[in-house]
């Protein structure tokens, strides 16, 4: 390890995706601050249960992993109530400042997605001061009873400072009740958890390493950043932790003084609805005509079709670009089947687009590609039409458009599928996502890559899946499925793609390092 990070002073969710660490289910609790001085006394009592990102085991001297885990951040408001400088106010970046809601134009949060159509707790956001979304905390515990466990305890420390903090309700929950708290937890598939979200796919495989985080050398292949000799390194800890350096070798922007912001990111908090009904029907209708188009099985249809709206197979996660077609998907499944848990993490995350320059297998709006292009937006139009080839040279790595856009993903899905055949259920997933510059990474990517379609040659295509798509017959979206240039076969259009995620509330976070919690606690923030 060429980095060390002190693990004991950052906050444990920035390292880690806690449901993959044994903390199936989780409940985020928002507070409004009724009295500065309470809610800093608040603060300072909850802070000593806050997790880091420190190593657990059960050897001699190490900090064994506890049954449920405790994480803060705060919004821009928070941070004012909470008594910072205005100096130290001044140095956070503008896009916090301003909120999630005020920037839904730029997110592409209309429609179905606008503001009015989020959680009342949303809504409320930035409309009254009583209103506001002040501080986030995050419970994630190892069983159901532990999360009861864990929530008493933030109840009692809420009341014994009742002067200062409120919780503020207003997460929608089954059967349109309203609730204090927004539960999540992994889904289930013949009683086992799963990492997959409500369309059946597996989520997060490719989350980013960074350098200095715990185990990186063994989890880089396919999730750092690609080098020109074909090896994997670790992003730059800066993409993702402020006060570190970044990978243009600068410190990324950050509030004064440099204890307040080193060891703290920006998180990016998003409640998203997903309609399974519409993305059902979608794929169902557009199976039938894929089978025919490619002379397949209606089943094989299905599931490839399914897969090109991702980049991954439904089953195993398979990459495309691996396993382009159901018969390389069966030869890649008994690979699979036969390799320990290190090979199977390696197929799914160590590969390239460098021999899908064209997009044949993985096409340009699929999830995956969108999200971390790799070093495939380093291509030009080839002499085919159609072929885009590799632009060697044109850049000192080969992921330098890609590497500096990078997020790390956390969270979990919400509530259950009770019926397939209505959208209006209570399902969808948090999604938390964590860098170092909300503009320049998740901004970027949300706006550019997911709703807009030009750095991959698409023109206005959207991502697939997350795109706010309209499908108004006056300006309905679509998606190119490319094929090999080389091949008599054509392309195959997704058209008037419906709006399959809706946006249902969310805000931006800055979530400090312990010393910087505890510095807000006791009030001794000093930017001179």
């Amino acid at each position: 390890m060429t980095k060390q990070l002190d693990l004991t002073d950052i906050q444990g969710n920035v390292v880690r995706a806690y449901g993959r660490f044994g903390y199936p289910v989780a409940r985020y609790v928002f507070l409004n601050i009724r009295h500065s001085a309470t809610a800093r006394q608040f603060l300072l009592a909850i802070s000593k249960r806050v997790t880091s990102s420190v190593e657990w085991g059960d050897g001699p001297g190490q900090i064994k992993q506890p049954d449920w885990t405790v994480n803060v951040a705060f919004a821009y408001q928070g941070l004012k109530e909470l008594g910072l400088p205005r100096s130290s106010l001044n140095g956070f970046s503008p896009e916090f400042v301003q909120g999630m809601k005020h920037r839904r134009d730029m997110l592409g949060d209309d429609g179905p997605s606008a503001p009015d159509n989020w959680d009342p707790i949303w809504r409320g956001n930035r409309e009254t001061r009583e209103q506001d979304v002040h501080i986030f905390i995050s419970l994630n515990a190892r069983l159901p009873a532990l999360m009861e466990q864990a929530y008493q305890w933030l109840l009692e420390q809420v009341k014994a400072h009742e002067q200062g903090v409120v919780i503020l309700s207003g997460h929608r929950g089954d059967d349109g009740s309203l609730l204090d708290y927004q539960d999540v937890k992994v889904v289930m598939e013949n009683g086992k958890p799963t990492a997959k979200e409500h369309f059946g796919y597996t989520d997060g495989i490719g989350d980013p390493v960074f350098e200095g985080a715990p185990n990186y050398d063994l989890n880089v292949h396919g999730r750092g950043k690609q080098m020109e000799d074909g090896s994997w390194q670790p992003l730059a800890t800066g993409e993702f932790l402020l006060g570190h350096v970044d990978e243009a070798h600068e410190y990324p922007p950050a509030p004064q003084p440099v204890l307040l912001a080193r060891n703290g990111t920006y998180m990016v908090y998003r409640k998203l609805h997903e309609n399974v009904a519409t993305f059902d029907q979608y794929l169902e209708k557009h199976a039938q005509n894929y089978a025919r188009h490619r002379g397949l099985a209606l089943d094989n249809a299905r599931e490839l079709l399914a897969a090109k709206f991702v980049g991954r197979w439904r089953d195993n996660g398979a990459p495309l670009v691996k396993a382009p077609d159901p018969e390389s998907k069966a030869k890649f499944d008994m690979q699979f089947l036969g390799a320990d848990a290190a090979g199977k993490d390696k197929l799914l995350s160590d590969f390239t687009y460098d021999d899908d320059m064209s997009g044949a297998k993985c096409p340009f709006s699929a999830h995956i590609r969108r999200i971390n292009p790799r070093a495939s937006l380093q291509m030009v139009k080839g002499a085919c039409p159609g072929s885009m080839i590799y632009n060697e040279g044109a850049f000192d790595t080969p992921g330098a458009l890609a590497n500096r856009r990078r997020i790390l993903r956390r969270g979990l899905p919400y509530g259950d599928v009770k019926d397939r055949s209505r959208n209006d259920g209570n399902h969808g997933i948090i999604i938390m996502m964590i860098n170092a510059d909300i503009n320049r990474q998740f901004e970027f990517v949300q706006q550019q890559w997911i709703n807009y379609g030009n750095d991959f040659q698409s023109g206005s295509d959207k991502e697939i899946l997350l795109g706010n798509h309209d499908a108004d017959d006056k300006a309905p979206s679509k998606a190119v499925l490319q094929v090999d240039p080389q091949g008599d076969e054509a392309p195959y259009i997704l058209s008037k793609i419906p709006r399959l995620v809706e946006t249902r509330g969310g805000e931006y976070f800055f979530v400090p390092s312990l010393t910087a919690l505890r510095m807000i606690a006791q009030g001794v923030i000093d930017p001179t």
